[in-house]
């Protein structure tokens, strides 16, 4: 059995304040999708919230048919301020995407509006042009293994792709769960101490018995793990 978080203020705050069944619904369903998304930043399109068979249905109900109903709650929503809502370019057509109000989203919306940040095949509705940009493996080993990742964090990792090679990123991603240091600094840190002393076998250390899990800490590095840990 699997399980999808819901922020206590959904609960606290938001939830009292809907008293239309749809938006409830709509609002639930797009909580559940953003969840199982992953890279940066998550979204939801209006197509995919149409082609959902289990959404649809649940809104079959109403007075009103299903892709009005589902176009209603959603504005409801934005008006209300739980989601935002984005209108952009897909090959050609028309596309409307939907995100978590949230500051990390705000200003992820923000950016692709004026061109900062590049989604694959989409192009916002200004005239700033937007190139397709494929994010790398790293993006999802991260966020797979060590947490969100933040627009701070996927900066971060954008410049470590300038300094390293691709699959150091991935070993020193490995390298920090196998010793259960889930933090970007902890990631950082080996990726500087790699640089500067080398790597005999191009592989990180997998035996965690022989090594002590506070290395970068007490080492040459560990300032720098202390200062910018997350």
């Amino acid at each position: 059995m699997q399980f999808t978080p819901v922020p206590n203020l959904f609960f606290s705050q938001l939830m009292p304040q809907i008293d239309d069944i749809n938006e409830l619904k709509t609002t639930l369903h797009i909580l559940w999708a953003l969840y199982r998304r992953r890279g940066y930043p998550r979204f939801v399109t209006h197509t995919e919230l149409l082609d959902d068979t289990s959404l649809v249905s649940s809104l079959k109900e109403a007075a009103k048919p299903a892709d009005e109903a589902l176009r209603s709650a959603l504005k409801i929503a934005t008006k209300r301020g739980t989601i935002l809502h984005l209108v952009v370019d897909l090959n050609g057509k028309a596309e409307e995407l939907y995100f978590l109000n949230t500051q990390s989203d705000r200003q992820a919306v923000a950016k692709i509006q004026n061109g900062e940040l590049k989604l694959p095949g989409l192009k916002a509705k200004v005239p700033t042009s937007i190139e397709v940009e494929q994010l790398p493996d790293i993006f999802t080993l991260f966020e797979q293994n060590i947490g969100m990742l933040t627009p701070m964090i996927a900066e971060e990792l954008r410049e470590a792709e300038k300094l390293y090679p691709e699959t150091w990123i991935k070993d020193a991603i490995k390298e920090a769960v196998n010793q259960n240091k889930r933090k970007w600094s902890y990631i950082s840190a080996i990726l500087e101490r790699w640089s500067t002393e080398g790597r005999s076998d191009g592989t990180y250390r997998r035996d965690a018995e022989k090594e002590d899990p506070d290395k970068y800490i007490k080492g040459e590095y560990g300032h720098m793990v202390r200062r910018f840990g997350r």
